[in-house]
């Protein structure tokens, strides 16, 4: 089978259905390829004991009206398409340590954020407000994250070290652990974590800070609708395989099932790794190639999955960020060995918006692939039952992470595990196999503000019809991925008119 479009995109993760979306909208003709059986990546969810869970899509932020996240999904066609519920505004996320009972809040709203902090550290308000008015500072220094046309990133503010900030403007260690205490969403390394990275992450969660109400995949599912409704195309079970090259330009793509699909342009959405494997490490620059290939990735994450008894505990509106202790913060998953886990975050899934009773809770933490090499070459990508193919020594394995973690849950809340029904988990196999990341990372690349410029990859390749798009490209997570689409399709359309069409979301007066 022979097909022709203007534009085959790879991948159907947020970066892939987002890109499609936007081109189809400029007039192209999309495919979209995707070798798994359900589309959008982490957007993916998943049912246990007919309890809805997330892949990778815990919460957003920006998207109050008038946000940068409202104003790009609203672009695409998708705001008033999703079912959301607000976290509490008095502490979306809440940092703890083992020894003390106090839950630190991070508020919405600046303000909120400052005066909800003083509680806990009086002395320290004009660390506080130093704080506010930075995390503003750098986001203002990144144009596309405010829907703005620039010339780039400012190498002297994407080498600025979180740890130096902080230490800039305050002695109190406590503070500073609290400050990034939900830098799991990004993991923090002391000598390499940029500040840009985490005030990227966190201003859109001060902002506003939402679930989605019975999952992320709705996001998916809505820019799919978009994306037909603009006369693209969409299959699974559609696995691309390799290239056909004319004149050091790209013509088609194979898959596993014999399938041909040409186009004028390509978009890869898959892991930047993989891509020059399968496209042949041959048609890139060396350089280019040997820095991709050396990029060091973010860890793994280890999860539970649980079902809770019907009305037995209470759902909490808020995620949970809970340490050993203050010094397990910083280069959380280097300190793992022996005292695993030193982590737990948890977060409960929302059924309803006036929800009383909890329906489920999922519990990470940190895992190096390493603890689960020995059953690297075992795939299983059916999200149908519980997994059976990687033999009786895996699951010997995660039965006691579950209940190390289970029990970790348990110091944090007395009683928790009355309440539980059923316990599910997943490995770094698992988020290598659903997502297709190298090792089962969560974000791709670690950033290193020590070489901030090699981790910011062009999303066009010197294959002149070849482009990257996803995580691997920019920033992670649901903003910076959305952000990297618009960035990728500005360099395959018109720049000028898309940037013109884009700009008339820029006012809070904006109607969806």
């Amino acid at each position: 089978m022979e097909k022709k479009y203007d534009v085959v995109v790879i991948g159907s993760g947020l970066g892939g259905l987002a890109s499609a979306v936007i081109l189809a909208k400029e007039g192209k003709k999309v495919c979209v390829l995707e070798k798994n059986t359900q589309y959008g990546g982490n957007l993916q969810t998943f049912s246990r004991d007919k309890s809805v869970f997330d892949t990778g899509v815990h919460y957003i932020g920006g998207l109050d009206v008038g946000e940068n996240l409202y104003k790009y999904f609203s672009y695409l066609g998708i705001m008033d398409k999703l079912k959301l519920h607000r976290l509490d505004e008095d502490g979306y996320d809440r940092i703890s340590f083992e020894d003390e009972m106090i839950e630190y809040p991070h508020a919405q709203g600046y303000e909120n954020f400052v005066q909800k902090l003083l509680v806990h550290f009086p002395k320290e308000e004009e660390a506080l407000r130093k704080y506010c008015d930075k995390i503003n500072e750098i986001c203002h220094q990144f144009p596309m994250y405010n829907l703005e046309d620039g010339k780039g990133y400012d190498e002297n503010v994407v080498s600025i070290k979180l740890i130096d900030f902080l230490d800039e403007i305050t002695t109190d260690e406590k503070l500073k652990a609290v400050l990034i205490g939900s830098n799991f969403l990004y993991v923090a390394d002391k000598e390499k974590t940029p500040l840009y990275v985490h005030a990227l992450t966190i201003n859109s969660y001060i902002q506003s800070a939402w679930r989605c109400v019975n999952g992320g995949s709705q996001i998916s599912r809505a820019l799919i609708k978009v994306l037909k409704s603009y006369g693209g195309e969409i299959y699974k079970h559609k696995e691309v395989v390799s290239f056909t090259f004319d004149n050091q330009q790209l013509t088609s793509c194979t898959t596993a099932d014999g399938s041909q699909y040409y186009a004028e342009q390509f978009v890869s959405n898959i892991n930047l790794k993989h891509t020059i494997r399968m496209v042949g490490a041959e048609s890139f620059s060396k350089p280019f190639v040997k820095r991709i290939m050396s990029l060091e990735e973010v860890p793994s994450v280890f999860s539970l999955y649980i079902v809770f008894k019907k009305d037995s505990y209470l759902y909490q509106n808020s995620n949970i960020y809970h340490y050993n202790s203050v010094e397990d913060v910083w280069d959380t998953h280097h300190k793992a060995e022996g005292r695993w886990p030193n982590l737990l975050v948890a977060s409960m899934n929302c059924t309803s918006p006036a929800q009383k009773w909890a329906d489920s809770m999922t519990v990470m933490t940190y895992m190096d692939f390493e603890e689960v090499k020995q059953w690297e070459d075992t795939f299983n990508v059916s999200t149908i039952k519980e997994l059976e193919s990687r033999g009786e020594s895996y699951e010997a394995f995660k039965k006691e992470k579950e209940r190390l973690l289970l029990a970790k849950l348990e110091t944090k809340y007395p009683g928790i595990c009355d309440a539980i029904q059923s316990v599910h988990s997943s490995t770094p196999l698992t988020y290598r196999d659903f997502i297709a990341s190298e090792g089962g990372n969560m974000y791709g690349f670690v950033k290193d503000a020590n070489s901030p410029m090699k981790t910011f990859i062009s999303p066009r390749s010197k294959i002149g019809n070849l482009f990257f798009s996803g995580q691997n490209v920019r920033m992670h997570g649901v903003m910076g991925v959305t952000i990297g689409a618009f960035v990728t399709c500005l360099e395959m359309v018109d720049r000028e008119s898309l940037l013109a069409k884009l700009y008339q979301f820029r006012t809070d007066e904006t109607v969806v």
